[in-house]
């Protein structure tokens, strides 16, 4: 059986615009014979059962997640198929730490860099998905979605000023604000700003910017076994302390993947992006790591050695799944009903990684949460029903519908008869 590996399609020259899928092919690319899999672009989640890429098929078992797809094929295959097979205790502690490490710090700055600097995404990303990756209508639907979800993973981080057509509507509201209000004249036009670069960023948002990345680079580089200095300019190395890879072996591993994974989209530079600050604060803060990128790269990243096979061309089915999805994920209620109940599928599938306490306490939470929503939705409805009932009780809807009666007997009552007078007239007429 030759396992099919789905991924969101290539971008960049890279085979994917997606860390994880990125990750999920070196891995296979890696640990599997080129005979044994194929890898299709078929930029559509719904194949999944779990509705997420990359997505592992083996028959009629499905696989998210590269986390979870390692660990599948390393059963699948007995150890065999394992990058991870030497690894000592401390070496395995040490991959789920960086894993960890990488897994919080990484996406969100991929979300700020490839989806919510506005040059970056109407410039690159979204001609992209337009003309390379989706089809219709998935061109019009799944972009706003993925630049929606990339605002809220990256929030907390306090730097939405980067979304830069976000910060010329509110320019336009607060001009249109102060013409209703009169402070200022409406002849006044709104004058036009340069398109700011993240180097031009206030102060307090340039620093944060600087924090952000240090945070995330600093750490990879000593992992790596390189220091920068403190005027980020020059590298100290040493022999014993440098090392290929992150766990110090003579081969990859999966935390290597998962670095590759990150640190390609990372890397894109202005020929990509327009826009290109992550990958700047990647040379100043570990300038080895793209020199590391790229070697990994041409092992297990070049798409022309992929063993790529034709998606299936979407079907009307297709279609309107991806309409429906949408539909459902934009309606409050129902949306919260669907997340709700794919967490509840997290929790019981054998491929989560969770304990048995974990699992058992995110259920509880999904079901409360549930009722919750029914809840919310009952009293919305009971309120409702009880208004239209209390104005049926008083006569206010029977009035409403009266009034249209009553205008029309106005109107017929308002309405002049004309006598009819002969057409000739005599004097004789009128003597008795």
């Amino acid at each position: 059986m030759v396992l099919e590996l789905h991924v969101w399609g290539p971008a960049f020259s890279l085979p994917s615009i997606d860390a994880q899928c990125l990750a999920t092919i070196a891995y296979l690319s890696l640990a599997l014979p080129k005979d044994a899999w194929v890898l299709v672009a078929s930029s559509d989640p719904s194949v999944s059962p779990t509705n997420e890429l990359p997505a592992l098929r083996n028959g009629n078992a499905w696989v998210s997640r590269f986390r979870n797809i390692v660990d599948y094929l390393r059963q699948y295959s007995t150890g065999d198929w394992d990058l991870d097979a030497d690894l000592t205790e401390q070496e395995r502690a040490d991959s789920i730490a960086f894993t960890s490490f990488l897994d919080t710090q990484f996406p969100p700055l991929l979300a700020l860099s490839l989806y919510v600097t506005s040059q970056n995404y109407y410039n690159s990303v979204l001609p992209a998905y337009s003309s390379q990756i989706l089809s219709w209508p998935s061109t019009w639907l799944i972009p706003p979605q993925l630049r929606a979800a990339a605002k809220r993973s990256s929030d907390h981080l306090g730097l939405s000023s980067l979304d830069l057509v976000a910060l010329e509507e509110d320019r336009k509201r607060e001009h249109s604000a102060a013409v209703a209000a009169g402070r200022i004249p409406a002849s006044l036009p709104l004058l036009r700003t340069p398109t700011p670069k993240t180097s031009g960023l206030v102060p307090s948002h340039r620093f944060r910017v600087e924090a952000v990345t240090a945070a995330a680079f600093e750490p990879v580089a000593a992992m790596l076994g390189h220091q920068v200095d403190d005027d980020n300019t020059t590298i100290t190395t040493t022999s014993n302390s440098s090392k290929e890879y992150l766990l110090g072996g003579s081969h990859p591993t999966s935390v290597d993947c998962l670095l590759l994974g990150y640190g390609s989209l990372a890397a894109l530079g202005p020929a990509h992006l327009q826009d290109a600050w992550l990958s700047e604060a990647m040379r100043r803060k570990a300038p080895k790591l793209e020199e590391w990128v790229q070697g990994l790269q041409r092992v297990c990243l070049d798409p022309a050695q992929m063993p790529w096979r034709a998606p299936e061309r979407p079907r009307w089915l297709t279609v309107g799944n991806t309409l429906w999805n949408t539909v459902a994920d934009a309606t409050p209620i129902w949306r919260d009903i669907r997340a709700n109940t794919r967490l509840r599928e997290v929790a019981r599938s054998r491929d989560a990684d969770l304990s048995t306490e974990e699992r058992t306490a995110l259920d509880e939470y999904v079901t409360g949460y549930k009722k919750d929503v029914w809840l919310s939705v009952a009293v919305v409805v009971g309120g409702a029903a009880a208004l239209l009932g209390y104005m049926a009780h008083v006569g206010l809807l029977g009035s409403v519908a009266g009034a249209g009666g009553h205008e029309e007997e106005d109107d017929e009552d308002d309405e002049v008869v004309e006598a009819e007078l002969p057409g000739e007239l005599n004097a004789t007429d009128f003597l008795f």
